[in-house]
């Protein structure tokens, strides 16, 4: 049960990166920041977008995440 609980994780992991491969260089090429962009993606992959994450606990981890990058 522990191995399905870490899988799940790693998967939004994996999300959250490919939503900025993808979403950041867009927006650098548009001439906007890379702040903007990864904050776009946030917004597109989180509660208010597509919904891939949803649960509050998650979201707190990918924020912590992202401030120690």
């Amino acid at each position: 049960m522990a191995v399905e609980g870490n899988a799940g994780q790693l998967l939004g992991f994996v999300i959250l990166l490919a939503a900025a491969v993808l979403v950041v260089p867009l927006f650098k090429r548009i001439g906007l920041g890379s702040v903007v962009g990864y904050l776009a993606a946030g917004l597109i992959i989180g509660p208010f977008g597509l919904q891939l994450f949803n649960d509050p606990h998650t979201i707190l981890e990918v924020a912590e995440l992202g401030v120690v990058m």
